[in-house]
């Protein structure tokens, strides 16, 4: 079975994240969305908000699981009997940065990362993007998934 997880702290979780899932989900036989928290970043939702918000997303793909974890990411995976660590990338500064954490994760477990860059235009959708413009008032409806 082919099974990848999908890690990042989705707050929010935007059209870009939908994106990646969208466009990945054929290539696994199980996905899971993990969540993950780390007590140094202050959160706009909780963990479990987060995870309640993307399970109602999900509802009816029976292929995708949405967990919490708290811990590096890598042994998250290799607890999720993962075969695949999911990244998206928007920009060459994501590119670097991931490509990095894929030579770690790979030398501290053997799991290979999968790359999907983002579609055009959506390059400039990230959660921290959103959170500023909420901050600010905005809307921000446009870059969150509906079902």
């Amino acid at each position: 079975m082919r099974k990848a997880v999908f890690l990042g702290s989705f707050d929010p979780f935007t059209v870009g994240h939908a994106s990646i899932v969208r466009r990945a989900l054929p290539l696994f036989d199980k996905m899971v969305i993990g969540i993950g928290h780390n007590e140094r970043k202050q959160y706009m939702q909780t963990a479990e908000e987060r995870q309640d918000s993307i399970c109602r997303l999900y509802a009816d793909e029976p292929r995708i699981e949405v967990k919490t974890f708290d811990d590096l990411a890598v042994n998250f995976a290799r607890r999720e009997g993962a075969n695949f660590i999911l990244r998206g990338v928007r920009s060459v500064k994501d590119f670097e940065f991931e490509r990095e954490q894929a030579d770690f994760n790979r030398r501290l477990s053997g799991i290979e990362t999968i790359i999907l860059f983002a579609e055009p235009g959506m390059e400039s959708i990230s959660s921290s993007n959103l959170r500023e413009l909420l901050h600010f008032g905005q809307d921000i409806k446009e870059f969150l998934p509906v079902k």
